[in-house]
């Protein structure tokens, strides 16, 4: 049995993300925070359409944005590929 915390909600699609679409998780969520204006589902759509996300993992990257930012939370999460430190200025 692990002793390691179980990864939910948005944030469990992060390791299927990042194999899928190879860039880290730091990279979308530059480009989720550059869109910082726009609402939720623009850029989500924006997302599928220009970058090839499916709307699942689209979805889940924005909502984690956007919880981050509301929060201010910098919790880490990590896999084996990637450390990323969340909740961008």
């Amino acid at each position: 049995m692990s002793n390691e915390p179980t990864v939910k909600g948005p944030a469990s699609y992060f390791p299927s993300i990042e194999k899928k679409y190879e860039k880290p998780m730091s990279y979308w969520f530059g480009l989720v925070n550059g869109h910082s204006g726009g609402k939720h589902m623009e850029i989500v759509n924006w997302l599928k359409e220009e970058h090839g996300m499916g709307h699942g993992h689209a979805n889940a990257v924005v909502a984690y944005c956007r919880t981050q930012k509301v929060t201010g939370d910098r919790r880490h999460i990590a896999n084996s590929t990637t450390v990323v430190w969340a909740g961008f200025e």
